[in-house]
């Protein structure tokens, strides 16, 4: 007997068959479970970010908060407080430095502290209010993200956003995930994580529990 072809009506129906899985298996990996272990603890007070793993802080670095208000209110420029979440994290693999602008790449790269330029750099962590006192958060562009100005990081110099230095923000964006629980505050970090101290005097005197900036 001689060889028996698939009909065109089979073929297509395969086809389609196997493009839907394909296209199930990717929607399934882009959903990945919420990051329920992290949680971002920033304090405008002392312009620092402490980064914990089951309540138990791993991490904290020098940051820059927005140096006109704390405030959500459209127009204000500035840092929202309260409870928020990270929705999205864009930047995967860009090299520290570059520039984003509308959360797209621009093809280029800046040196730390380059004159006259103050752009979004190297990694963005979007963020979306979970109050009525944060609600704005996330069509405001509130994001965790890098800065080539980091000889202003430690003082409040951003508009809104919360600002890193390029090697700190990479460290964070490759410990959280999305869904990852975030405080914004106006207190010491001590006043809502009181186990900050001993932690602190923890790393200072072996470097090799987390990472203190």
């Amino acid at each position: 007997m001689g060889k028996q072809c698939a009909s065109p009506a089979r073929t297509k129906i395969d086809i389609f068959i196997r493009a839907s899985f394909l296209a199930l298996i990717a929607i399934i990996a882009g959903c990945a479970a919420p990051d329920r272990e992290h949680h971002i603890v920033i304090s405008a007070r002392d312009q620092k970010l402490a980064l914990l793993d089951k309540g138990k802080v791993i991490a904290m670095y020098p940051v820059s908060t927005s140096k006109f208000a704390l405030s959500d209110r459209p127009g204000s420029y500035g840092t929202p407080l309260g409870e928020l979440e990270i929705a999205d994290k864009i930047g995967e693999g860009a090299p520290a430095g570059t520039v984003f602008k509308d959360r797209r790449r621009t093809g280029e790269v800046i040196p730390v502290d380059a004159p006259g330029r103050d752009p979004i750099v190297t990694r963005i962590l979007w963020l979306r209010g979970r109050e009525a006192r944060n609600a704005n958060a996330y069509q405001r562009d509130i994001y965790i993200h890098g800065t080539p100005e980091e000889r202003n990081i430690g003082r409040p110099a951003s508009y809104g956003c919360i600002r890193m230095r390029s090697n700190d923000i990479i460290n964070l964006y490759a410990l959280v995930g999305r869904g990852a629980q975030v405080t914004i505050v106006d207190l010491p970090l001590t006043a809502i994580v009181p186990e900050l101290s001993s932690a602190t005097k923890m790393v200072e005197s072996n470097h090799a529990i987390g990472v203190i900036r």
